[in-house]
């Protein structure tokens, strides 16, 4: 009996050589239990794979097509390099394609209608990023491919891509990039491998959100392109990312500090000029100022193709700084021009009136006359004494100090002798009176010219605090346009990268 049965074995072997598998199995079952036995997706595995070839597409028509739909699932983006122009992220991407390779009944196989298997024993299109800026020695991850009974196979590796992306930081920390993801196969063209987007092409579930970035949007494009080499169109599918800087971190690091150095130089023009530490206090936040942009300049990307929006505000901040420091000089020299008994020009005190007015400032000195009308110039032989007018009928001008001559010209005889003694006793204690009120003439001369002095020198630095108040008024609205319109405006006005 085991010899017949041998027999009709051995015949059916020969007769049907394509189930020689499920022969030998059935065989080993009977007659040799110690073989394993072999499971549904083994003999489903290995009758695929009988006559299969990953080398060569899977069309039995070879002016068929193999129709690729693709798609990813974004789960993170780790970093965008604005000075390398680099993108790096990480995805699934998905790949749908159908194999006629690859079809069972899975009545045959216990029902059996997807069968896992490993990518590298079946045929896979070349996809690869086009604009990537890795290297393409690694591959993707070898992921199991999932292929169901109707020859449909679903391949989702996981890869990490550093794409190359035209980084534009005009409106720079209040930015937008459109990144890019060029995929499409690199041997094949269109008539052999068509690529083309799945019904969801973009699938963000799994998505980690950035600390630094904000993801818009994310779609997908299908374009088909003719190169110079090849006369046939090759067609890929292009995934566009729209991301949005983040602004907290630059707000509360870059900006407000900035904003509380400009509020610090405002305060020179508080400061008055006698006390010298106006210049000293724009030096100090002027310095300041350096140390902060040295410190945020790492943070800034390092380019020269765009002019980043913070770097823009940074320098104008910086030359309102400058130039509150050359004000305080100015100042400082303004007020010290009394000093030098420099009597002040018409035209200044016309402009300081009006500025006065302009900035309702209240004048003391600067719209009133240096002399009144009972002082004038002394007519000594140094010809610079001031004294008063109701004097100078008394006073002779022969002497330096404006002796008055008592002779009156009348001969001297015996019949007025003692006459003539009374009045050259009272000629010698006029004499005295004459020295004594020349001497207070002098302090009063001296008097005057330090009143003089004084006065100039009121003059001169109220104008200073004129031109002061004036300066800090200019330096508020230059500082408070530049802030609105270079954080505020700009930014609201600026172009959409998605239109």
């Amino acid at each position: 009996m085991a010899v017949i049965l041998i027999i009709i074995v051995s015949l059916y072997l020969c007769v049907i050589p394509d189930l020689s598998i499920l022969a030998l199995t059935e065989y080993q079952i009977c007659f040799n239990r110690s073989v394993p036995v072999l499971t549904d997706e083994q003999r489903l595995f290995m009758t695929l794979m009988h006559y299969y070839d990953n080398h060569t597409r899977p069309v039995f028509n070879a002016s068929h097509a193999v129709d690729v739909y693709m798609g990813i699932t974004l789960t993170q983006i780790f970093d965008v390099e604005e000075k390398n122009q680099v993108m790096t992220t990480n995805v699934w991407l998905d790949q749908e394609w159908w194999d006629e390779k690859l079809k069972w009944n899975p009545d045959d196989f216990n029902g059996l209608k997807m069968l896992r298997v490993p990518c590298h024993t079946i045929w896979k299109p070349d996809i690869i990023l086009y604009n990537s800026a890795e290297d393409y020695t690694n591959g993707y991850m070898q992921a199991l491919a999932m292929v169901s009974y109707k020859g449909k196979v679903f391949w989702p590796p996981i890869v990490k891509f550093r794409s190359t992306c035209h980084i534009d930081i005009t409106y720079f920390p209040f930015d937008d990039q459109l990144c890019h993801m060029k995929f499409g196969s690199w041997a094949y063209d269109g008539f052999q491998v068509d690529v083309f987007n799945r019904s969801n092409p973009i699938d963000l579930s799994n998505f980690v959100s950035n600390g630094e970035w904000d993801l818009l949007s994310v779609k997908a494009e299908r374009h088909v392109v003719k190169y110079p080499c090849c006369p046939e169109p090759f067609p890929d599918v292009t995934f566009s990312i729209h991301l949005r800087r983040r602004t907290l971190y630059y707000m509360y690091n870059v900006i407000v500090p900035c904003i509380m150095l400009s509020v610090l130089t405002l305060l020179v023009f508080w400061m008055s000029p006698d006390s010298g530490e106006k210049v000293t206090l724009g030096l100090t936040v002027l310095l300041a100022f350096s140390v902060f942009m040295l410190l945020i300049a790492e943070n800034m990307p390092a380019t020269s193709s765009f002019v980043p929006l913070i770097g823009i505000y940074l320098t104008t901040i910086m030359a309102l700084t400058s130039m509150s420091v050359i004000l305080a000089v100015v100042v400082s020299n303004i007020s010290n021009s009394g000093h030098r008994e420099k009597a002040l020009p018409p035209f200044i005190r016309a402009v300081v009136i009006l500025l006065s007015k302009v900035c309702c400032i209240k004048l003391r000195f600067v719209n009133r006359a240096v002399c009144d009308g009972q002082i004038i110039q002394c007519a000594s032989k140094r010809n610079s004494q001031m004294f008063y007018k109701g004097n100078s009928n008394n006073i002779s001008h022969d002497s330096g100090c404006g002796l008055i001559d008592f002779e009156n010209g009348e001969p001297n005889n015996g019949r007025n002798l003692e006459r003539a003694n009374k009045r050259r006793d009272d000629r010698g204690e006029n004499r005295e009176l004459n020295e004594l009120l020349c001497k207070v003439h002098e302090m009063m001369c001296r008097e005057n010219d330090r009143d003089k002095n004084d006065y100039l020198c009121k003059q001169w630095q109220e104008v200073g605090i004129v031109v002061d108040r004036c300066m800090f008024w200019i330096f508020v609205l230059g500082t408070s346009m530049s802030t609105i319109y270079l954080l505020v405006i700009m930014p609201m006005t600026k172009p959409d990268k998605t239109s």
